[in-house]
C-alpha cells in the first residue's frame, strides 16, 4: 500500500482550520496508508494549541520563525522523504476537501510513470459552483495564472488533462520525482514556487496533469494575493533566468522590456512603485546574482526536455483574472500574443 503524507503548512490560520481539518478526518484515504503534517510557521493567533487540543495524533512541525510557502512546505516533505512516504499531498490552510479526492489523485499518479504532480480541480468557497483553478497555465513572461477562474463550472469543459504546473493549494507530488529534480526553491518564500517546480517538472520531462474528479474547495481571497507584490515581479524573473535558455531570454527580451515598463507606470499608479523598487535592488545585488546562477547551473543540467517542447504550452494571453480590464483585453494580450507566436516558433533549442 502507498504512503501518502498531506502536509498543511499554517500560519496564523486559525479561523480556517476547523473546515479544514473536519473536512480531511471525514474524507480519509480508501487505498493509501496516511500521516497528516502541520508545519506551523511560528503562528501568533493560537494555531498550534488548538491543534494540540483538537487533533492530538497528527504530526505538528513547530518552526522558530516564519519561514514562507516554499521553505514551509520543503520541511514537510523533508520529513515525509526520511518516514518512507510515497508521496506528498499539499493542501494550504483554507482548503476544504471532499470524498475520494486523495484516492482519485493517487490513482492517476500511478497511471503513468511520466505524471510527476496532480492537481484537483479548486472550486471556490463559498461560491462553490465557481472554478477557481483547474491547472494552472504559464505566460511566457514568468507569469502564471489559473486556468477557468470564475467561470461556472457547469459552462467550463476541460478538453486537456496536462497542464503547464499544478497549483500549489492543493496538490499531489511524488517523492521520489521530487528527490531528483528538486523541492521548491526555498528563496522563493512565496508565490510562483509551484510555477518553478512544475516548469522544472517539464524540463525533466515528467507531466502535470489534473484529475477533475477529484474536487477541493479553496477559500480563496484575491486580497490576500496583490498584497505581496514584491514577491510576485521578484520570482517570475527568478524563474525566467532559471529555467529558460539562453537563446530563449534573448528572444522574450523586448517584450520583457516593454512590459517591464507597463508594470512599472502600473505599480506607480496604485501605489506599488517602492515593491517594485525593492526587486531592481534585489538582481542589482552580485550575491543574489551569485545564487541565481548557482541554481540555474542545476536547472539546466537536470534537464531532458528542449526549451522548444516545454513552451508551446506556454500562453501569450493572460485570462479569466481579477485585473481584466479593457486594456489588458485589447491592447495587451493581443500584442504579446501575436508576438509570442511569432517568437515560439523560432526556438529551435
Amino acid at each position: 500500500m502507498k504512503k501518502v503524507a498531506v502536509i498543511i503548512v499554517n500560519y496564523n490560520g486559525k479561523k480556517y482550520l476547523p473546515n479544514l481539518f473536519g473536512s480531511i478526518f471525514k474524507y480519509p484515504p480508501q487505498k493509501a496508508g496516511w500521516e497528516i503534517i502541520v508545519v506551523d510557521n511560528n503562528s501568533a493567533d493560537g494555531s498550534d494549541l488548538w491543534l494540540i487540543k483538537n487533533y492530538p495524533n497528527l504530526t505538528l512541525l513547530k518552526q522558530e520563525k516564519n519561514l514562507g510557502f516554499a521553505e514551509g512546505n520543503n520541511v514537510g516533505i523533508r520529513y515525509a522523504a526520511q518516514h518512507g512516504f510515497d508521496y506528498v499531498m499539499l493542501l494550504n490552510q483554507d482548503i476544504i476537501v471532499t470524498e475520494n479526492y486523495l484516492d482519485r489523485l493517487a490513482e492517476t499518479a500511478e497511471s503513468d510513470e511520466r505524471i510527476a504532480a496532480v492537481q484537483p480541480k479548486i472550486m471556490l468557497y463559498p461560491d462553490k459552483e465557481l472554478v477557481n483553478s483547474a491547472g494552472n497555465i504559464i505566460h511566457f513572461l514568468g507569469f502564471g495564472y489559473t486556468r477557468g477562474h470564475k467561470l461556472p463550472n457547469s459552462k467550463f469543459q476541460i478538453t486537456d488533462s496536462q497542464v503547464n504546473y499544478c497549483s500549489g493549494a492543493a496538490v499531489l507530488y511524488k517523492l521520489a520525482v521530487l528527490k531528483k529534480v528538486g523541492l521548491f526553491n526555498g528563496d522563493f518564500f512565496m508565490y510562483h514556487e509551484d510555477l518553478d517546480l512544475g516548469w522544472r517538472l517539464s524540463l525533466a520531462g515528467y507531466q502535470n496533469v489534473i484529475n477533475p474528479a477529484a474536487v477541493v474547495y479553496h477559500q480563496y481571497e484575491f486580497s490576500r494575493s496583490i498584497k505581496k507584490f514584491y514577491y510576485m515581479e521578484r520570482n517570475r524573473y527568478l524563474t525566467i533566468f532559471q529555467n529558460y535558455r539562453l537563446g530563449t531570454i534573448l528572444l522574450i527580451l523586448p517584450a520583457l522590456v516593454f512590459m517591464e515598463l507597463g508594470l512599472f507606470a502600473w505599480s506607480f499608479k496604485n501605489g506599488w512603485w517602492s515593491e517594485k523598487i525593492r526587486v531592481y535592488a534585489y538582481f542589482l545585488n552580485p550575491f543574489n546574482w551569485s545564487r541565481l546562477l548557482r541554481v540555474r547551473k542545476n536547472v539546466q543540467r537536470l534537464r531532458v526536455e528542449k526549451d522548444r517542447a516545454v513552451v508551446r504550452r506556454f500562453s501569450g494571453k493572460i485570462e479569466h483574472q481579477e485585473v481584466n480590464g479593457p486594456l489588458l483585453t485589447s491592447v495587451v494580450n493581443p500584442v504579446f500574443n501575436l508576438y509570442w507566436q511569432v517568437m515560439k516558433n523560432l526556438i529551435l533549442w
